[in-house]
């Protein structure tokens, strides 16, 4: 695969950083993940603005959206790719040892597209099983969840468990055990009808796709509620299913020991997100 490295396209054996870089030391910097379809980067001017937010959150001077943006589709060209997994990495960039950003010059910047692999379609059919993770979720107080840092222990360890526990993924509490998100996504769970998936105050990152659904189902009469929730909530939901940019909308069979059917409303939220893709595509065709 070629790469995108501080502005040069490269052989990824050439995409080099060094062991210096506060990204690579700290965890020092902030990503996106983007994906694809037909050549087209969907919602990418909504990634590259939480990235320059997350930027200005931790006091990193981010390149100006039309570098960004015409650094993705050179990754992607250089590549021949036309449905692709992309990440943009910024990091605080080459400095000595030492926690003070002021000994970093000037901030490294890494595209990276891949073939995007689909996801099994039994996922879509069947859904997929999802644990309460042990692993609280940082104290926003901490740590910004608005933040999409390269600091990223918090979920791993969450993924652990799910992992050890034979799940897909795991859901993560806050420190008072009200739920917040997934590892990489967005939960939503509907009880009597309505839509219920947690606010931001809960102590989330704000999911692009997550705003796309809860527009979706709003403008086609579906309820929508955001709030602070606890485990007990979502066990006693009808459906539940997470969001997030490569998965969409995927269903969940089983949260702990407890089953769900792929449920109506889970089916109608991925009919309209891939219909509004297939929209977002054909206007933005290049």
């Amino acid at each position: 695969m070629n790469i995108f490295l501080d502005g040069l396209i490269v052989p990824e054996a050439e995409a080099v950083v060094s062991v210096y870089d506060h990204g690579f030391l700290y965890g020092d910097g902030i990503y996106e993940t983007m994906r694809s379809y037909d050549g087209v980067v969907f919602m990418l001017s909504r990634h590259i603005k939480r990235l320059q937010r997350s930027a200005h959150l931790i006091r990193l001077e981010a390149p100006e959206k039309e570098r960004l943006t015409d650094a993705v589709y050179a990754t992607i060209e250089a590549n021949n790719l036309s449905d692709a997994y992309i990440r943009i990495t910024l990091s605080r960039g080459k400095g000595p040892i030492g926690l003070d950003p002021g000994l970093c010059g000037k901030h490294t910047l890494v595209v990276i597209a891949e073939p995007f692999r689909e996801y099994p379609a039994l996922c879509y059919e069947r859904g997929v099983h999802l644990i309460f993770a042990k692993t609280r979720r940082n104290l926003a107080e901490a740590v910004d969840p608005k933040i999409k840092s390269l600091n990223f222990l918090n979920n791993i360890l969450a993924k652990m468990e799910a992992k050890e526990r034979g799940a897909y993924e795991a859901v993560m509490l806050n420190a008072a055990g009200f739920l917040t998100e997934g590892t990489v996504c967005n939960i939503f769970f509907v009880r009597h009808g309505i839509l219920y998936t947690p606010s931001v105050a809960a102590g989330i990152l704000d999911g692009i796709t997550r705003e796309l659904v809860i527009g979706l189902a709003r403008k086609n009469g579906i309820k929508v509620e955001e709030g602070k929730f606890y485990p007990e909530d979502l066990l006693g939901a009808s459906e539940v299913f997470f969001t997030n940019t490569t998965a969409e909308v995927m269903p969940v069979a089983r949260v702990e020991d407890r089953e769900f059917e792929v449920g109506e409303i889970t089916r109608v939220l991925r009919s309209l997100y891939r219909a509004e893709v297939r929209r977002y595509v054909s206007n933005n065709s290049r």
